[in-house]
């Protein structure tokens, strides 16, 4: 089993910045993938980035550029630093881990999820 708790959500006027974290607790083993997803209202969750232990990357096409995703193995904790935001950024983070090494972008391969941090951005 793994735990995982968000922070750092909020309210920021559009091209502003925010940071989100996501602290993971549990079995390391199952955690190998670490990523973040997004729900709009009224839409499907959507991939936003993850990262592997050994610190590959992948972004979905709409935060690439602004988005940083970066990881502490130390400290079982994954961030991403939101650059440039848009009205359209607004949505409920989440955070998500998988044990496997391959990448995947998939809701259904990630087996275990935060509850989720509010981000609004104000036009």
């Amino acid at each position: 089993q793994v735990q995982l708790v968000e922070s750092g959500g909020g309210l920021v006027q559009a091209g502003g910045s925010l940071r989100l974290s996501c602290a993971a607790s549990g079995r390391a083993d199952s955690s190998y993938y670490m990523g973040w997803f997004r729900q709009a209202p009224g839409k499907e969750r959507e991939f936003v980035a993850c990262i592997s232990e050994s610190f590959i990357r992948y972004y979905g096409d709409s935060v690439k550029g602004r988005f940083t995703i970066s990881r502490d193995n130390a400290k079982n904790t994954v961030y991403v630093q939101m650059n440039s935001l848009k009205p359209e950024d607004t949505a409920v983070y989440y955070c998500a881990a998988r044990g496997s090494r391959w990448f995947s972008s998939k809701l259904d391969d990630y087996n275990y999820w935060g509850q989720g941090t509010q981000v609004t951005v104000s036009s």
